[in-house]
This record gives structure tokens, C-alpha cells and sequence, in this order.
């Protein structure tokens, strides 16, 4: 099994997985969907490898089917913490200082992303990293429609976690994948990010607007705690 070469050794799936099994995959899902902290977790690359190791039958020896439905549930519930979290939170959290592993801009732009997209915000969040993390608890802040929340909260679960790991149990049983797991794994961790940067750069583009002459003029925007409520 090839090391994946980026960040922490203890964050690479090719420490983790062998290391903690199918909990450790499990709590990582569950923390990285809702709790702040969870934010840095790598959760694309481990559940594209959790597939390929479920079809290799390495360290995972569980059917694909339960692994996939214990992903879910995971995922699901993680972000139901969020959300409850977040409820409980309220809008005090934009004004909850920074600190080593929490910073308020990404709040400010789980929110923006949620403000953007609406209800389906949920299930699209579940394939931006770091907003994933923040959006269940946006939406609790926002004190979105609970059933609402459940359903598209349950539909992300399912595409997400499922979906990704399902993907990586069939590609993980073509030659070309396996022998070149490393640069793939890279590559979605890479592609994983791309809706991350496209969402800072429309944030400092928006931002170089308000800042341009005339535009104060407009009375700007509302605060992005505001909008969250």
C-alpha cells in the first residue's frame, strides 16, 4: 500500500486504515462532517481508499455494502451534531475569537456558500472540504427547517459517502489504479479543493468590488452572521 505524501504521516488513509480499521475510518466521517475540529481530516482520499481496500479485501475484510452503510450513517450523523450544534450556538459563533483550529473565516464562507445555494448547500458541501465541516452548523445557526435538513442532510450522506467509496471499490480493481495509487489519490485530494479556491477567489473579487470607488455608495452587504440568521 503506497504512502500518500502529503500533510501528517498519522492523516495519510495509508496510516490510518491499517492503524484504527473501520472505527477509525467511522470517527474520522463523523468528525470531519460535523465537528469544527474535524475540518482538516482527510475524507475524500480515506474513503476512496477505504473502497479499494474493501475490494482488494486489505486490513478491510467487511462487504462493501456495510462498510457503505456504516460510512453513512457516520456522515449523517456528523452532521446532525453540526447542525444541533450550531442551533445551539446560535449567531454568537461569528464572534467566537480565533484560535489554533478554529478560524472565523471559514464559517464566513461555509455561510456564504449556504446563502448561495440554499437548502441543497447540505449536499453539495459534502464535496467542498472545510466547508463540509462548517455548513451543517451554518445551517443550524440559520435554524434551517429541521426536516429539511434531515432529508438533504440523509441525500449528501448517501452521494458522499457511498458514492465515493463505491467509486474507489471499482476503480481500485483496474491494474492502472492500483499501480498508480499515489498521484491518483493526490489528484483528488487536489480536484477536492478546487471548489475551494473557486470560492475564494469569487470572495476577493467581491471584495475588491465593495472596495472600489462608488460601491460604498450602495450600503454594501449585510454581515455574514446576519445573513446566517
Amino acid at each position: 500500500m503506497t504512502s500518500l505524501a502529503l500533510g501528517p504521516s498519522w492523516l495519510d488513509p495509508a496510516t490510518l486504515i491499517p492503524a484504527f480499521g473501520l472505527i477509525g475510518i467511522l470517527a474520522i466521517v463523523f468528525a470531519e462532517s460535523g465537528l469544527l475540529i474535524g475540518f482538516f481530516l482527510p475524507g475524500d482520499s480515506l474513503l476512496f481508499t477505504t473502497g479499494m481496500l474493501v475490494a482488494g479485501g486489505t486490513y478491510l475484510h467487511q462487504p462493501l455494502w456495510l462498510v457503505c452503510l456504516l460510512v453513512v450513517a457516520a456522515a449523517v450523523a456528523g452532521d446532525q451534531v453540526g447542525y444541533l450544534f450550531g442551533r445551539k450556538v446560535g449567531p454568537g459563533l461569528f464572534n467566537r475569537p480565533d484560535s489554533r483550529l478554529f478560524k472565523q473565516e471559514n464559517v464566513e464562507k461555509a455561510a456564504a456558500f449556504f446563502e448561495r445555494h440554499g437548502p441543497k448547500a447540505i449536499v453539495l458541501a459534502r464535496f467542498v472540504p472545510i466547508v463540509r465541516t462548517f455548513t451543517p452548523v451554518v445551517a443550524g445557526v440559520s435554524r434551517m427547517n429541521y426536516r429539511s435538513f434531515v432529508l438533504f442532510n440523509a441525500i449528501g450522506g448517501v452521494l458522499w459517502g457511498a458514492g465515493v467509496t463505491v467509486l474507489g471499490y471499482f476503480l481500485g480493481q483496474i491494474a492502472f489504479v492500483r499501480d498508480n495509487i499515489e498521484p491518483i489519490l493526490i489528484a483528488i485530494v487536489l480536484l477536492s479543493a478546487v471548489p475551494v479556491a473557486i470560492e475564494l477567489l469569487r470572495a476577493r473579487r467581491a471584495a475588491g468590488r465593495a472596495a472600489a470607488p462608488g460601491h460604498a455608495a450602495g450600503g454594501g452587504g449585510e454581515p455574514a452572521a446576519d445573513r446566517a440568521r
